[in-house]
């Protein structure tokens, strides 16, 4: 069989891929904090026809003759590239102005009173040991029932609890008249005689590779064994290893602001022109091998 049809067989896989990680930024457009994704590729191996010879006395060398065999996926990449912010006047949308994510998480085994804050809301020991955690670069936060910050799907946003100097929920009293969220995540609230009390600060996790972030769905991100850990011990992640808002090259926080999709349409639609170019490309390839291949059948005739 012909080498040109099996190349024309890869190239239209990998376009195909390629019209699935557009059609998914697109798809996402409108989605707070979203990160788009990137494909690129890599050529496969090939097939030596003749190696390369050195220069002799007589003659000059001679380079190799190799065949391509095609093309394969090299990389997803996920572009952590800053999106647009968006007024939105509410108090609880924060976005990061820079590196970072929020932390986010769910009680892990909320029947055992180990793994319960306490009455402060802080937790003994790691922030993972007691909570299933996640990290997200969308801000539209919620109050629950009980005060306590929460996302949309009600993980609770870690960070320093009340005024202590453990890691725990955040949580602002029903009762508080006002609040308000400071560049730095310090969360301060007016109680019910009038005076300022401090609720908490809202802590950042920056990774040393971001870009190996698993996606796990709802605008949601887990580490991954590429990704770099919080943990620079053996004691699991404590709130020493999170970071200050504003603070040695972390995101600083704005209140009222919503970060949006990175996704640039004019581009995923140039690149959208391109794969179905790519596609239609190697189709072609495969059809005029199929031709060349009936040639070859009517030689008998």
């Amino acid at each position: 069989m012909l080498r040109s049809m099996y190349s024309g067989v890869s190239g239209m896989k990998n376009f195909q891929t390629k019209l699935d990680v557009i059609g998914n930024n697109i798809a996402n457009v409108n989605t707070y904090g979203f990160k788009k994704g990137r494909v690129t590729y890599k050529d496969l191996i090939n097939q030596q026809i003749a190696s390369a010879s050195a220069a002799t006395d007589a003659a000059s060398g001679m380079n190799a003759k190799q065949v391509g065999l095609g093309s394969a996926l090299s990389s997803i990449d996920t572009i952590h590239t800053a999106g647009s912010n968006q007024s939105t006047g509410r108090t609880l949308d924060l976005a990061l102005a820079g590196d970072g994510f929020f932390v986010v998480g769910t009680i892990l085994n909320p029947g055992s009173v180990n793994n319960q804050p306490n009455q402060n809301n802080t937790i003994t020991g790691s922030i993972d040991g007691a909570m299933d955690l996640s990290y997200t670069r969308s801000g539209n936060f919620y109050l629950d029932d009980k005060g306590f910050l929460v996302t949309a799907d009600g993980q609770y946003l870690i960070g320093r609890a009340g005024n202590t100097a453990s890691a725990g929920l955040i949580q602002i009293p029903l009762t508080a008249k006002s609040f308000n969220i400071g560049p730095d995540g310090s969360v301060s609230y007016v109680n019910a005689n009038g005076t300022l009390d401090d609720a908490g600060q809202i802590m950042v996790a920056n990774f040393a590779n971001e870009g190996g972030l698993e996606k796990v769905g709802g605008n949601l991100y887990k580490e991954s064994s590429n990704s770099g850990t919080i943990d620079q011990g053996t004691d699991g992640i404590q709130l020493g290893e999170l970071s200050v808002p504003g603070e040695d090259g972390s995101a600083a926080i704005m209140a009222g602001m919503l970060e949006m999709s990175n996704v640039d349409l004019a581009d995923e639609f140039t690149e959208m022109i391109v794969a179905q170019r790519g596609f239609q490309s190697n189709t072609k390839i495969i059809t005029t091998s199929d031709e060349i291949l009936q040639e070859l059948m009517n030689l008998k005739r």
